[in-house]
């Protein structure tokens, strides 16, 4: 089984489903010519894309955690071909069964943000089109900062945050607003950044030997981790790139292994610096980390 345990923590990556993306949007102002030689676009200039979550299982407080959870199915046909949202790859239930979980099981759901593609799968519809919960036993932590921003959202991010995404969790009474650098546990904690939207947060595990950064919207895929392929969907573009030196500053030095949410041919990845570049040193999966 593809796992990694670090101190009292065991990792489990689930895939929620595969979608494409407008290549032009992930890469903002680089070239076509450049990006595309990376992450090859389709006949509609789009790349796929991964909703890769992740299951933390603690040994010390019994709970079991889901960093993000896809996109959901609740997307009407013409929304699904705009996005080519592909649940044949995957899907979350199904992969939460291949490793043993129900729905039922996860106790605490961490969002690294609210935009769709990474907490549609909160709910579904039933059959007479009513909003459901799927894991009815989660606490929804959301960093309270971002919570602010996904009510009350400006006109350009607005359309990234669906009402029937945001409005059950709001209603669930289970929802918890953390801090900047909250801590759910030893060896779990968060690191904000707010360039791609305000308040993300990125979950970070770390035992004396080894840390693992999921790195959400940062670093969607291996090709974004040279500093200036930002994404166009990025709130504050100048934020994002003084946020990815700092962090790509510290991956490099500490040998962080960076799990990547977006990325629909690598799980993880290290990255290496020269000279102030940063580029991709090892590909690996969850297991291989040793």
């Amino acid at each position: 089984m593809n796992s990694l345990k670090i101190g009292d923590l065991e990792l489990f990556p689930v895939e929620a489903g595969r979608f494409m993306l407008d290549g032009g949007a992930m890469f903002g102002v680089v070239p076509k010519t450049l990006w595309s030689r990376q992450i090859p676009a389709d006949d509609k200039n789009r790349i796929p894309m991964a909703m890769r979550c992740l299951v933390v299982k603690s040994a010390s407080t019994g709970k079991i955690y889901l960093v993000d959870n896809g996109s959901g199915h609740k997307f009407d046909e013409k929304m699904e071909k705009i996005y080519s949202l592909d649940y044949q790859h995957s899907d979350l239930v199904s992969s939460l069964k291949a490793i043993g979980l129900r729905p039922e099981d996860i106790t605490d759901m961490v969002f690294s943000h609210l935009h769709f593609d990474h907490c549609g799968g909160t709910t579904r519809l039933d059959e007479s089109d009513n909003l459901r919960e799927i894991f009815p036993n989660a606490v929804y932590h959301v960093n309270e900062r971002h919570w602010e921003t996904a009510n009350h959202p400006n006109a350009r991010e607005k359309a990234s945050f669906f009402p029937e995404n945001i409005d059950p969790i709001k209603h669930s009474g289970r929802l918890n607003l953390v801090k900047d650098h909250h801590e759910f546990e030893n060896g779990f904690k968060t690191m904000p950044m707010d360039g791609h939207t305000i308040g993300q947060q990125l979950p970070v595990f770390s035992d004396e030997n080894l840390t693992v950064v999921f790195a959400a919207d940062l670093i969607p895929t291996f090709a974004h981790v040279p500093l200036p392929w930002v994404m166009g969907y990025d709130m504050a573009p100048v934020q994002t790139l003084k946020e990815k030196e700092a962090f790509l500053k510290m991956a490099a030095k500490q040998g962080w292994y960076l799990f990547l949410e977006h990325d629909a041919t690598h799980e993880i990845i290290t990255v290496e610096s020269d000279n102030g570049k940063f580029r991709m040193d090892k590909s690996l999966t969850l297991s291989e980390i040793s």
